[in-house]
């Protein structure tokens, strides 16, 4: 499998799993509903561990942006490399998110809120102060490459630094991921990666839900620019600090 593809698909089962559970708790109707906050933060955990297991033996199992930059940065991956994996994470997302809510189509149809709706494709904040929002996925992303950089069986490239999240194992990185949902998740989902907000968000505005939320584009960038410098804050606190 090349790189590309195992990214597009990597990022496509984390899509499916992880907005699964939203929907699986939020959505009217399904068997479900109203699992609460640790139900969706376990199995997004667990979906970060399905798409690095299937992605991680060709690409280092990136499936998010942020670790991309992060890579690109820190280790010899190219900044041609690094934009096709984003590509491929991008487009997984999207057709992740596509399935979704084929899968959930009936329950999308008898569930009024809208903003449940969305909230399976997309986060939005639980307090909105965009300051605020913006530390808290800044910090959130920070928090998992610095782990990145920091697994003990972590494959190291010439610089010193590891590949990938592939190279790592997919039990440490569902266990970041989770505890970074249930401590710090709760305040603005947790994005933590940009391609799992925006190319979700992004197919929510394309597809024929009734009486749907609106593309909320005064908040969609937070989520993107937030992991972005996450990941920057933790190349560069990892360069001083060797």
């Amino acid at each position: 499998m090349s790189p590309f593809l195992a990214e597009l698909i990597g990022t496509a089962i984390l899509i499916l799993l992880g907005g699964g559970v939203v929907a699986n708790v939020l959505l009217k109707g399904t068997n479900g509903n109203g699992g609460g906050w640790i139900v969706i933060t376990t199995a997004w955990a667990l979906a970060v561990f399905t798409g690095v297991v299937i992605a991680g033996p060709y690409s280092g199992a990136h499936l998010n942006p942020a670790v991309t930059l992060a890579m690109v940065i820190s280790t010899d991956l190219t900044w041609m490399e690094g934009l096709s994996f984003i590509l491929a994470q991008f487009i997984g997302a999207m057709i992740g998110a596509f399935f979704v809510w084929l899968i959930h189509y009936e329950h999308f149809k008898v569930t009024e809120d809208s903003g449940a709706k969305q909230a399976v494709f997309c986060t939005s904040p639980a307090i909105r102060n965009l300051p605020i929002n913006l530390l808290a996925e800044t910090v959130g992303t920070f928090v998992l490459i610095f782990a990145v950089f920091y697994f003990t069986d972590a494959e190291i490239s010439d610089t010193q630094t590891p590949v990938g999240l592939g190279s790592i194992g997919a039990i440490p990185v569902a266990f970041v991921v989770w505890v970074i949902g249930l401590s710090l998740g709760g305040t603005t989902g947790y994005a933590i990666n940009p391609a799992r907000d925006l190319g979700p968000r992004i197919v929510h505005a394309l597809l024929p839900i009734k009486n749907k939320a609106g593309f909320n584009l005064s908040y969609s960038w937070v989520p993107v620019v937030g992991p972005l410098l996450g990941a920057l804050l933790a190349c560069l606190l990892n360069v001083i600090i060797q």
